[in-house]
Formats: C-alpha cells, structure tokens, sequence
C-alpha cells in the first residue's frame, strides 16, 4: 500500500488526486466513492455527511455529497457522472466512521454513464504515490497524523 507523508492510499482504489476522493468498482458495472485518508486528514474530524439521495443523478465534476468537519465544509466531487443507486448510511448517522476508515466508509455508490471514459483520467493506486507528493507540496499539507 502506498503511503506519502503518512496517508495510506489503498493500491486497489482509483484515485481523483486533485479533488481527495478514491473510487473502487464494485464488479457489477457500478463504483463506491469515498474520500482519501488525505482529505480526512485535511478536513479533521467530520461532522456531518449529506450524500444526495438514491435515484439523483450526479453530474461529472459537481457533487455527489456535502461533508462538514469543525473547520470546513464542502462538496465531495465525483469525476465520474451517473446515477446515486447507494449511499452509506452509517456514515449519516457516524460521520467521524471515514476518519477511522476512509477506505472502508464509502459515501455513496454510483452506476456511471460513461466509465470507460472517466477511468483512464484517474490515477491507479499503484501510481498514486508520485502525483500525491506533488498535490500535498503544493498545497502545503504536511501528511497525515
């Protein structure tokens, strides 16, 4: 498993450097999406997790959930368009569940339009390790705790 400034990032996960957020295929066409330990880490202990609701369609690039912590809120971005067809209900109740476990604690499940054209834009795990160090020098964030 890579790991940069002390973020473990799984290498069976694809990964939306730019924007923190990890997608994993579930082997039926469909994605699970979820935040990095990197933007936990960033964002501190989470509050509170409003994923759009099954059935809504997410455009790629917009949100597919709002995520608060004690010193931010903001969307969580999928590159990927589709339609929400699951969202994690222990993380509404347990938001903090991602701080313990990004990679278990998933936000919402997607069935995307166009996988095939999204996938190739995102960063295998085995090749995260270089483009993190880079976003984490230029964002100045010193790692993981």
């Amino acid at each position: 498993m890579p790991t940069v400034r002390g973020c473990h990032l799984p290498e069976d996960r694809l990964y939306d450097v730019e924007n923190h957020i990890w997608f994993q295929e579930t082997g039926d066409g469909n994605v699970r999406i979820g935040m990095t330990s990197v933007a936990t880490a960033m964002a501190g202990q989470l509050v509170a997790f409003t994923p759009k609701k099954v059935g809504r369609s997410v455009k790629a690039g917009k949100s597919c959930a709002t995520v608060e912590s004690g010193k931010w809120v903001g969307p969580a971005k999928s590159a990927a368009a589709g339609e929400v067809i699951g969202v994690n209900e222990a993380m509404k109740n347990d938001p903090s569940l991602a701080n313990t476990d990004p990679y278990a604690n998933w936000m919402v499940e997607l069935k995307p339009e166009d996988w095939d054209g999204v996938k190739p834009t995102l960063t295998t795990g085995a090749d995260v390790a270089g483009p993190y160090e880079k976003k984490m020098e230029a964002d100045g964030f010193s790692g993981c705790a």
